[in-house]
């Protein structure tokens, strides 16, 4: 009933209660659990608000009963050629009947549990959606225009090439979303930098704060604040700032009574910050931080 089409995002609990042999099957029930959501959109006591400091659905359990999450890791054969059925043979022939099926069948064992375990699904995501990413890239790899254009570099033409020729087909339906969330980043990554781990010429997409953490010591460098006691407050603003779009508007709009409700900065993580980096901060992302990777 709800393997495709159903739409929940607060769903926090998935139960699989029957096997399941399709990975299409398999990738559409469990992204039941993995639709975004903000809690705070159902907290109707305003009271409450600026006491939830994690409003954002973040995991999601997923019960196995029939070991459906070990049988696409290790066991489903991703690289299997199926063949197409022979047609009949002969004019008029039909294909013999499909074997009969008993009418019942009676089972007197004990319903339990063989195994129980729990096991924490980490960022690189499941083995079903790294195998979509390589799919994509094998496609990719063997386009000779579009290594060539690699190879200059010639980004402009390599990515519009790849979006023209790989990208919304019906066949597997390829975008930047799905790669990123297939290859387990939790940020938007470029064109430019699914063509580079494409060929090899990044190992792996950094993640989200990893990428913060670079432009905050590009920051640091450049304008060298003094406040050291400050440091990690004004560190705390400047990834809070690059990453959330209603507080940057806060902040430009100077609406700062509105940080009371803001979950995930508050007026006191705002007074933590010196003075003078309060609008340092601002200028510096507005003027030379790349905000789309941190969508």
């Amino acid at each position: 009933m709800m393997t495709t089409g159903y739409d929940c995002p607060d769903i926090l609990n998935l139960v699989l209660v029957r096997p399941i042999f399709s990975p299409q099957d398999f990738v559409q029930i469990k992204g039941r659990g993995t639709r975004k959501h903000n809690f705070l959109e159902q907290l109707f006591d305003e009271s409450l608000k600026d006491a939830v400091r994690e409003p954002d659905k973040t995991r999601f359990k997923l019960f196995d009963f029939f070991a459906n999450c070990e049988y696409f890791e290790e066991k489903f054969d991703y690289d299997e050629i199926l063949e197409l059925p022979k047609p009949p043979q002969g004019e008029g022939s039909t294909p013999p009947p499909p074997p009969a099926l008993p009418e019942k069948y009676d089972n007197f064992s004990p319903d339990r549990l063989l195994i129980a375990r729990e096991e924490q699904i980490g960022v690189e995501g499941m083995r079903i959606d790294r195998m979509f990413f390589r799919k994509f890239e094998e496609q990719v790899q063997e386009d000779a225009e579009i290594r060539q254009h690699v190879e200059q570099e010639n980004w402009e033409q390599a990515t519009a090439e790849l979006v023209r020729k790989y990208f919304h087909k019906p066949e597997e339906f390829f975008d930047e979303d799905k790669l990123g969330k297939a290859a387990g980043v939790d940020r938007r990554i470029s064109l430019r930098e699914i063509l580079e781990k494409v060929f090899g010429l990044i190992d792996t997409f950094k993640s989200k704060d990893e990428l913060l953490e670079e432009e905050f010591h590009k920051f640091v460098l450049d304008l060298k604040p003094e406040d050291a006691q400050h440091i990690s407050a004004i560190k705390y603003f400047f990834k809070a700032y690059a990453t959330d779009g209603e507080l940057r508007e806060i902040i430009k709009e100077g609406r700062l009574a509105d940080l009371h409700v803001h979950p995930g900065f508050t007026v006191t993580d705002y007074r933590a910050v010196p003075t003078q980096w309060r609008s340092r901060v601002p200028q510096y992302v507005s003027d030379y931080v790349t905000l789309d990777r941190f969508i």
